[in-house]
């Protein structure tokens, strides 16, 4: 599903955020990527989802280098991947319901199949009756669960969350990474930054720890 072959990255000419990596994800797989802050997890994800280029080497999604990938295809591209992030990013003049419509509403789906995903997808995470409330009404764990909902609406074949639970206490952390399990059980490729090594220890499933840009462990690969 993912590989990485040889992946560097600099910025400015200088800074080297990411050296010589050489990895592979299974289609199906359920990864976690940790290491200190800094270490580039953030930067490997911002490859995967085409956001930068690497400065060097290939990185190769579901078959395809994703850097010769013209302008045209990235948005297509990017619709196959599903995203949770930290903090959440919704809109907090619009309703739970409208949060996870959006991905839906930009592709032009037709409104009544969206509305079967959205509360398809709200069911999953547990919210399906909290769908007419406003953002600012849900707690903190209700919010992020809200952001995966709005990231598996499509249906993608690939996950990717970034410190999705760094704001949470251990047991909604907890929670929120059973729904990634969940997913994953049913065939979604999931790949999750995380800094809290305890959690992803009880887990059980691949970690691939960076330092300083450059990957110092394969933990549990196949």
């Amino acid at each position: 599903m993912i590989a990485f072959e040889h992946v560097g990255k600099r910025y400015g000419g200088r800074f080297e955020a990411l050296a010589h990596l050489n990895f592979r994800v299974a289609r199906g797989e359920m990864v976690f990527l940790t290491g200190h802050s800094g270490a580039g997890k953030s930067s490997l994800l911002r490859l995967i989802m085409r956001l930068e280029k690497p400065s060097r080497g290939r990185v190769v999604v579901a078959g395809h280098d994703i850097a010769q990938l013209h302008a045209s295809q990235v948005p297509f591209y990017r619709r196959q991947i599903g995203v949770v992030f930290q903090d959440h990013q919704l809109l907090f003049d619009r309703s739970i319901f409208h949060n996870v419509s959006l991905p839906l509403e930009i592709q032009g789906v037709e409104p009544r199949e969206a509305a079967r995903r959205v509360r398809a997808a709200l069911d999953k995470v547990g919210l399906l009756h909290r769908e007419k409330a406003l953002p600012i009404e849900l707690s903190g764990g209700e919010q992020q669960r809200v952001g995966i909902a709005r990231a598996v609406v499509n249906k993608p074949a690939l996950l990717l969350a970034d410190e999705p639970t760094g704001n949470l206490d251990p047991q909604l952390s907890a929670d929120i990474m059973a729904l990634f399990e969940d997913f994953n059980r049913i065939g979604t490729t999931v790949m999750i930054a995380s800094h809290d090594l305890a959690l992803i220890a009880r887990l059980r499933h691949r970690i691939l720890r960076l330092s300083d840009g450059r990957l110092v462990a394969d933990e549990g690969a196949v």
